[in-house]
């Protein structure tokens, strides 16, 4: 048996988690899912039926592991230590990777669907992203100085904010900072997201041959 199975759909958040398992160098078994007939399995470990899941087979205990910014920090000290910030970093690894699951996440997720409360200071103070401007300001503030989420040093933490970031500047829904633009080329150069995206976007070129019509 594989160390984890990995529930995911490649037009999903699960890309995340499958550039992270090959970051981490983890031994898994892929279980595709259709989103019209989730896996018993899945719904099991997962009752909302959420991609990415994980589950982490170890020492004869099952381990369940969703939402994608947890997935990736729990395969970087499970599997890949090296990938884990030293002492003197962690407060930029953990500050980076919750602002992008939560303000840079909502933030956009609200733009794309109509919302944005900046330049009204009461509902920057009622959201807990502040506004979509103010979001962008603050990633392009780090990335202008820093290469990388703790640095100059790659960490777990850039599988999942480099993702967000990734996605952002390609689907246009981020701003186009150059900070953001340069930050995204440099992550797109890793090995572990090449193989990764090879995967994703061969099984997506065959679900859309596929299709009808």
């Amino acid at each position: 048996m594989a160390d984890y199975t990995f529930f995911f759909n490649p037009m999903s958040r699960a890309q995340i988690a499958r550039w992270a398992l090959h970051e981490a160098g983890a031994n898994y078994e892929p279980v595709l899912v259709d989103w019209d007939n989730k896996p018993a399995a899945l719904l099991a470990a997962n009752p909302m039926g959420k991609l990415p899941t994980i589950i982490h087979h170890h020492q004869g205990h099952d381990h369940v592991v969703s939402e994608a910014a947890a997935v990736c920090h729990y395969l970087a000290e499970m599997s890949a230590p090296e990938l884990l910030p030293r002492d003197e970093e962690k407060a930029d690894y953990f500050r980076w990777m919750f602002f992008a699951a939560g303000p840079v996440e909502a933030a956009v997720t609200a733009k794309a669907n109509g919302f944005d409360s900046g330049g009204d200071p009461r509902k920057e103070m009622s959201v807990g992203w502040g506004s979509y401007a103010r979001v962008m300001d603050a990633l392009d503030g780090w990335f202008a100085s820093y290469a990388y989420v703790c640095g100059d040093g790659f960490t777990m933490a850039d599988v999942y904010v480099g993702s967000q970031v990734d996605w952002g500047v390609f689907f246009k829904t981020f701003e186009p900072r150059d900070s953001l633009i340069a930050y995204a080329e440099r992550i797109r150069q890793r090995e572990a997201y090449q193989a990764g995206k090879a995967i994703d976007n061969a099984l997506i070129a065959e679900m859309q041959a596929a299709q009808p019509g």
